[in-house]
């Protein structure tokens, strides 16, 4: 990993409140979260007991969605914003694994995050990982010192998962989402999950808990409905099956997986 772009990394780890890397890592069952992270975690867990397999869910369309496009569309960069915690099967892995010469830029600017990725998101001698200390509003500083490392003249996998819910105002999270786009050539993808108020999908129980959230943990988040979800695709062709519960984009031979009121969906840029 590159120490180059570390310009939080002496921010002070807030271990007084709650905060969704650590809080997310603990739901996925991971151990780098404090007290008061699993304290808040097991409250929300409480309001809307989903939560576990919505982070388990989220986590697995990963899996699915870059060994898809690295298998099969052969993207050999991907730019992954608000990577959050290091997991099991991280972005760097399951594409390096396919093609070894892959290169990811990793994009986030919670200090803990920067210390972990720093220490275990290491590369393959043929490919590159780096990581970004930037914030998702700021679309043109990840691009600026993404390309250091990326070829923005070739196919690139954007992931934004999880990420945008985290953006409160609409406008500007579509604004953000398709300034990125408009970086990317011709044959580029966008990959994103977004907490939706779907009913059918049990949207509408989320919005209590979020409301406890960002009462109690930072950053605060917001779910949004499929049509606004949907519109962060637009100009996108939406490859098979579309914009669905997470869990359900292209499960394996034989899972039945449990709904989740997170959606997602791959796009190609045309």
């Amino acid at each position: 990993m590159s120490e180059n772009h570390d310009a939080g990394a002496s921010q002070r780890v807030d271990t007084g409140t709650a905060h969704n890397a650590r809080v997310w890592n603990y739901w996925q069952g991971g151990k780098d979260f404090y007290e008061v992270d699993r304290q808040v975690g097991d409250h929300v867990a409480g309001m809307i007991p989903v939560i576990r397999d919505i982070a388990r869910a989220d986590r697995e369309f990963v899996s699915r969605a870059v060994r898809y496009l690295a298998q099969e569309r052969g993207v050999r960069q991907f730019l992954d914003v608000g990577t959050g915690l290091p997991a099991v099967e991280n972005t760097h892995e399951i594409a390096q694994r396919v093609a070894p010469e892959s290169r990811i830029v990793y994009v986030d600017n919670d200090p803990l995050v920067l210390t972990h990725a720093r220490a275990l998101l290491t590369s393959s001698p043929e490919g590159a990982t780096d990581y970004i200390d930037a914030d998702v509003h700021d679309p043109d500083t990840i691009l600026r010192i993404a390309g250091q490392t990326l070829d923005f003249t070739k196919p690139v996998g954007l992931m934004l998962l999880g990420i945008l819910n985290f953006v409160l105002d609409g406008a500007e999270a579509r604004a953000i989402a398709r300034r990125l786009v408009e970086a990317l050539p011709s044959g580029s993808f966008l990959v994103l999950t977004h907490p939706t108020t779907q009913p059918e999908l049990g949207g509408d129980l989320q919005l209590e808990a979020m409301e406890f959230w960002n009462k109690n943990a930072k950053p605060p988040v917001t779910a949004r409905s499929s049509e606004e979800i949907a519109r962060y695709f637009d100009g996108l062709t939406l490859l098979e099956p579309g914009l669905v519960s997470c869990s359900q984009w292209r499960p394996g031979p034989g899972e039945e997986p449990t709904v989740v009121p997170q959606l997602g969906a791959v796009a190609q840029k045309p």
